[in-house]
């Protein structure tokens, strides 16, 4: 009798506790949409901020060759909301001023584009960042995360212009971890590849992140954001290209690098 009921105890036990057990199950089922959901709203609040980064003639001019637009890379809006983060070797670096053709930012979405002219404000050639401003209404600014605090593992996301703007202002969201957070120094298969910039970092290396993440040379000053908040934690500014920068497309290497944010902090407030 005695085995009998401690049987039927323990029976009755196990049923109590299978309804919780149950319960947290269907729990971690039910939040699985709501965690894509976060990152979908993440993404909306991330991309009006978004703008591509080119050069444009004025319109109807008559003596100019080449495109009328030429888009260049990503970048993203900061601080005033009329201020802009890209990489510096985004810029174009040859404007052809005699016919008046100027630095651009494109805002919009889709075959809506505005052009914002635009001017350099600082440069960090160093670690490969550029400040700029442009003119017009002020655009939504992202908000600085603490780049001190990322962790290798984490999860991360940047919008850009992967594959370019040719068609319009489509940004592009790729998802992936930090690898690792190793110094920017990189060895190239060619010494005569080596640019001044390279050779000082190589000389003084600072950290920056490595992702395992599919990034393309479009992507080039892309907001590295963290996947719940959307704050800005880097600036894609390098891609391991397997062969050739055309093959890019072709053979993604997965592997992606980006500044830290901190170093946007001294862009946007110089010491004096």
């Amino acid at each position: 009798m005695t085995d009998r009921l401690c049987r039927c105890r323990h029976r009755g036990g196990r049923r109590r506790t299978l309804v919780p057990l149950l319960a947290v199950l269907f729990a971690l089922c039910a939040a699985q949409p709501a965690v894509a959901a976060d990152l979908a709203d993440v993404i909306d609040k991330v991309r009006p901020s978004v703008v591509g980064i080119g050069a444009t003639y004025p319109k109807r001019q008559p003596n100019r060759r080449g495109d009328p637009i030429i888009y260049a890379g990503t970048g993203f809006v900061v601080g005033n909301g009329r201020q802009v983060i890209t990489n510096y070797h985004v810029l174009p670096q040859n404007l052809d001023t005699r016919n008046r053709q100027q630095l651009t930012v494109f805002s919009g979405r889709g075959a809506y584009v505005i052009n914002h002219r635009a001017r350099v404000v600082r440069v960090d050639e160093e670690r490969d960042l550029a400040l700029l401003e442009f003119d017009g209404t002020p655009l939504p600014a992202l908000e600085l995360g603490d780049s001190s605090r990322v962790r290798e593992g984490q999860e991360i996301a940047f919008t850009g212009f992967p594959l370019g703007t040719v068609l319009g202002l489509f940004p592009a969201t790729h998802r992936g971890i930090v690898s690792a957070i190793t110094p920017i120094a990189r060895a190239l298969e060619n010494a005569r590849d080596l640019t001044p910039a390279q050779l000082r970092r190589m000389r003084n290396p600072y950290l920056v992140f490595q992702l395992d993440a599919v990034a393309y040379p479009g992507n080039s000053g892309s907001p590295l954001f963290e996947t719940d908040s959307g704050k800005v934690i880097g600036v894609i500014n390098a891609v391991i290209v397997k062969r050739s920068r055309e093959s890019a497309i072709s053979y993604p290497s997965g592997i992606s690098f980006a500044i830290p944010s901190h170093f946007i902090e001294k862009l946007l407030k110089p010491a004096p």
